[in-house]
């Protein structure tokens, strides 16, 4: 008796242990980028929920000094994705360039979760 199986598909992910871009590349995704400069709040609560969190959730950043929410979504997102980093690093981010690690949070989402093509190619 035989078996034969069938090739499966994968993919091979490349530094996937990292960031695709980095705090400051807003212009790697320029029509982001103006809605986070334009409309911020809006912006921020699009994120969470494509995200898949609470569509008002970021809001609550507001009512302290410290945004807890920008926080919590970093350190959710790089243990979501397998992404290197620190708690602390997560702190300076969202306190000092909170709008900017909203940003690469969005293009981070937005490059992982892109459709893949699989192409079969068939020996005849």
């Amino acid at each position: 008796m035989m078996v034969v199986q069938q090739p499966q598909p994968f993919v091979v992910a490349t530094d996937s242990n990292k960031w695709s871009t980095g705090i400051c590349d807003c212009t790697k995704d320029l029509p982001e980028c103006c809605f986070a400069f334009w409309c911020f709040p809006c912006f921020a609560c699009k994120t969470a929920r494509d995200y898949g969190e609470c569509l008002f959730l970021p809001l609550l950043d507001m009512f302290g000094f410290i945004p807890p929410i920008t926080i919590a979504m970093r350190a959710s997102m790089r243990q979501r994705y397998g992404i290197t980093g620190t708690i602390c690093n997560d702190c300076m981010y969202s306190f000092y360039c909170g709008p900017c690690a909203w940003c690469q949070m969005s293009r981070e989402m937005k490059r992982r979760l892109q459709p893949i093509t699989l192409v079969n190619a068939r020996a005849k």
